[in-house]
């Protein structure tokens, strides 16, 4: 997930870019071809009711022009043996784990879609605290507990292709995964489940409700509340458990910002949803699909 902060240019990326694998060669790295989104992974079983149609994975000539600029789309021996050898990963959630944004899409649900996305496109002109502008989205729509709960039950999440592999991949490997997330717990804790993920391994914000289920705001104890909240959660994480070697993968520019000092030692920049250049011009790696990060793991 993106903070509100400017970057110079974010594109939708309608494509899942996907080649046969040779021995690790980044398919990124190779022509792109056409293929189709034929499987959609869903928490759960009901259909999205506003599920767009299977979308042609053809990268556009903008983003392929884009794409020439960058010279992290293949890994360097040692991001390589860095990502081989981790000890622990962790993921943003939204336009990451998942295809969509949970609180646009919350905010549809409750009829308040419009105006938390002009809202966002005003902020997204300048930067903006996350905490604020966590806030203010909130404050046009004021979701109650009844109205997450049919959320969850009527638009389950959609996960990325090669998701559940690729966690299922590093958990294989004896790597620990967390969720790192500036959304909340409510949505995203179906999605753990689903990936086998602990709930003590989810760092998100908390949505707070009254007896009676009325919206009450959310916890600004989670550090993800705030601005520079995933940086603090990583460095927590690695503290707490004393890894040696830590990776963040994430779209946008919060998830940058953990790789620091005492935080995650690479970004991966997953640019499968959304593709931010400012953001991904400054990954250790950038990838388009999760089948590279699997493929690498042989």
């Amino acid at each position: 997930m993106e903070g509100l902060v400017g970057v110079s240019r974010v594109t939708p990326v309608r494509t899942h870019l996907r080649q046969k694998h040779l021995p690790f060669v980044p398919t990124s790295s190779l022509k792109f071809t056409k293929s189709l989104y034929r499987n959609r992974t869903r928490v759960g079983m009901n259909q999205h009711p506003k599920s767009p149609n299977p979308i042609a994975a053809s990268i556009q000539p903008l983003e392929a022009s884009a794409l020439s600029r960058f010279d992290n789309t293949q890994p360097s021996k040692e991001v390589l043996d860095l990502w081989r050898n981790a000890d622990a990963v962790c993921f943003d959630v939204d336009s990451t784990v998942c295809l969509d944004e949970g609180i646009d899409e919350l905010a549809e649900y409750c009829g308040a879609g419009k105006a938390v996305a002009e809202w966002t496109a005003r902020a997204m002109s300048g930067s903006v605290p996350f905490e604020e502008a966590l806030a203010a989205r909130l404050s046009l729509f004021n979701p109650s507990l009844s109205q997450v709960q049919d959320f969850l039950e009527e638009r389950p999440a959609r996960l990325s292709p090669g998701i559940d592999e690729l966690v299922k991949k590093l958990k294989a490997n004896d790597t620990d995964v967390y969720l790192v997330s500036g959304g909340f717990r409510q949505m995203i804790k179906p999605v753990a489940s689903i990936l086998g993920i602990p709930p003590e391994n989810v760092f998100a914000n908390q949505l707070l409700f009254g007896t009676s289920g009325e919206f009450l705001g959310f916890d600004k104890n989670e550090p993800t509340s705030r601005s520079g909240g995933k940086a603090t959660a990583v460095q927590q994480i690695r503290k707490a458990h004393t890894y040696k070697e830590l990776i963040m993968i994430g779209d946008g520019a919060t998830d940058l910002e953990a790789r620091q000092p005492g935080g995650a030692d690479l970004f991966i920049c997953y640019a499968g949803v959304q593709f931010r250049e400012a953001v991904a011009a400054k990954a250790n790696w950038l990838v388009f699909n999760f089948e590279d990060l699997i493929s690498s793991l042989d």
